[in-house]
């Protein structure tokens, strides 16, 4: 049994297209009797990375009570992330970029010795054997354009984690009117459902 680890990452709640695009392969993989670990980090809310924080991820001693809570939060997603043979990341495009909710994700899990280490050659991932679906959705067209900062970046922080095998379904044109915004949303769910 395979066990699935989704992040909802989107402000807009029951109107958020990312998250019925989630949603939809959850059910799909629930139907094939994955374990599943479900996320909402609008809904419950990360800490952001602070100078404070981040020397608690690094293993120092006499921690604060801010700091014990964000390494005991940090050590709980990092161990969701390495139980997942499947990480599914909802990103929608806001201002160019991955939502604030998922960065602080991110800045969670990309931990020293635990999600990744340095050797003389370079930086090693950890996180091995977990395959990584990225869905986005994007009110315009961007996808191979300049303007997709989105999946690069994800995709450079997943290998620097270890997660090279990465699959990318895109919702666009989602507000260049009705028709188009139905076309591609069917289109992505098509996609999605041939993954699992």
């Amino acid at each position: 049994m395979s066990t699935v680890l989704t992040l909802k990452s989107s402000i807009l709640g029951e109107y958020s297209s990312s998250s019925a695009l989630i949603d939809q392969l959850s059910e799909r993989y629930l139907q094939q009797g994955a374990k599943l670990i479900a996320r909402d980090l609008a809904a419950e809310a990360l800490p952001v990375l602070t100078g404070e924080i981040a020397t608690a991820l690094r293993g120092s001693d006499h921690l604060n009570q801010a700091q014990q809570q964000a390494l005991s939060l940090s050590n709980l997603l990092v161990e969701e992330l390495q139980a997942a043979d499947v990480l599914v990341l909802a990103a929608p495009m806001y201002n160019f970029s991955i939502p604030t909710q998922l960065k602080n994700w991110l800045d969670l899990v990309a931990r020293a010795g635990l999600t990744f280490k340095y050797t003389e050659q370079g930086p090693v991932g950890l996180v091995n054997n977990t395959k990584a679906i990225i869905v986005t959705t994007r009110g315009g067209v961007h996808k191979d354009a300049v303007s997709d900062t989105q999946i690069p970046h994800l995709k450079l922080v997943l290998g620097f984690l270890g997660i090279s095998d990465v699959e990318v379904v895109y919702a666009e044109a989602l507000n260049m009117g009705e028709q188009q915004a139905k076309q591609q949303m069917q289109a992505a769910k098509e996609q999605l459902a041939a993954l699992v």
